[in-house]
């Protein structure tokens, strides 16, 4: 009988403690509402390098974990043809050179020809007036006359023909010298395609491809980014996405250091959903940055969306499904504000003296 009396008794004991556990008074504190995002930290500008020429990896020029400047060389791609054909555009450069300008110089030649033209055009042109004026003296006959006349006029009209011939010639080979020219050009541009530079100054974080493998425009060689500044990468689910804003505070927790927490804010927000995971891209700027950071780094973040003071709260778990509370008198309808990941508050429907049991 004895050992019934302590077993009811404690076990009353323990019902009360349990109901004294699960009954509460909604309390008046400081809360913060804020959107959940997981984290992942990249260096600012990192970008995927890639070739505009297909073809065999001869060599790296660089090691991950190197920094690079802008334009250094990263990889050379093989590159036998467009070499080839540079050393021919060359070849004909010279040529095209020569002719135009140098020892072969095809003008000059056609000068030469016009000069010795202009001479005999002068002694033809002298004996054709002097024949003339004898024939108004009544010298010479008709025949003499015509004779030097059709000289005269075939000196002049070979003389034109060699002008014309001269400037049509001159174009020509100044056309020829110009497409020499452009020609090495395009084939030192293309022989550039087979060396693959950074666009920025920064830090090679990755090299996806190694030596003697085929790469194409459409495969990336290489992660290059910024050195010394990085970028607070968050997902946030579709549902929260309308209530962040630019400039909104962000505190970060990464796994690398636990048990702190670094200030952020809102740099970017991406408008399309990535339809894989159903979330949506949000970059931050570090405001107190950790001593070290690496890129890939991971852990959680909060937006904070707004603040109160002095509000009234009560944990989540002590909301019904239909967002009411269960108090002494029975389920009571209240009116909730802002709510974050364990708590809510409570505008009106309660106070501060009423208790509510947990559902």
């Amino acid at each position: 009988m004895i050992k019934l009396f302590f077993y009811l008794t404690f076990t009353t004991i323990l019902i009360s403690c349990s109901q004294n556990k699960d009954t509460i008074k909604p309390k008046l504190e400081d809360m913060t509402e804020s959107v959940y995002a997981s984290v992942t930290i990249e260096p600012e500008d990192m970008y995927d390098v890639y070739t505009t020429a297909t073809g065999i990896i001869d060599s790296f020029a660089v090691s991950e974990g190197d920094t690079v400047k802008k334009n250094q060389l990263i990889a050379v791609i093989t590159a036998d043809i467009s070499k080839l054909n540079k050393e021919n555009a060359q070849l004909n450069l010279e040529l095209a050179k020569k002719r135009y300008k140098g020892e072969s110089n095809v003008l000059e030649k056609l000068e030469d020809q016009i000069k010795a033209n202009n001479d005999q055009l002068e002694l033809d042109s002298i004996n054709y007036y002097r024949q003339f004026r004898l024939m108004e003296k009544n010298v010479g006959s008709k025949a003499d006359l015509q004779a030097k006349k059709l000289k005269f006029e075939l000196s002049k009209s070979n003389r034109d023909m060699l002008e014309k011939e001269y400037e049509q010639t001159k174009i020509q080979l100044r056309t020829n010298y110009d497409q020499s020219k452009n020609a090495v050009q395009q084939a030192i541009t293309n022989l550039n395609d087979y060396m693959i530079r950074s666009d920025i100054n920064g830090t090679v974080y990755s090299l996806m491809k190694e030596k003697g493998e085929l790469i194409t425009p459409q495969i990336p060689i290489a992660k290059i980014g910024q050195s010394d500044s990085f970028l607070i990468v968050m997902k946030i689910d579709e549902v929260d996405i309308a209530r962040v804003e630019l400039g909104q505070e962000v505190i970060v927790s990464l796994d690398a250091y636990k048990g702190q927490t670094f200030e952020g804010k809102v740099s970017k927000i991406y408008p399309l959903k990535d339809d894989r995971t159903q979330t949506f891209k949000i970059e931050a700027v570090f405001v107190n940055p950790p001593k070290a950071l690496y890129a890939g780094l991971s852990g959680e973040a909060s937006i904070i969306i707004s603040h109160k003071k002095n509000v009234m709260t009560i944990p989540l778990e002590y909301l019904t499904a239909d967002k009411k509370v269960l108090t002494e008198d029975g389920e009571k309808s209240v009116k909730l504000g802002l709510k974050n990941i364990d708590k809510v508050e409570i505008i009106s429907g309660i106070d501060t003296s009423t208790k509510i049991k947990k559902p």
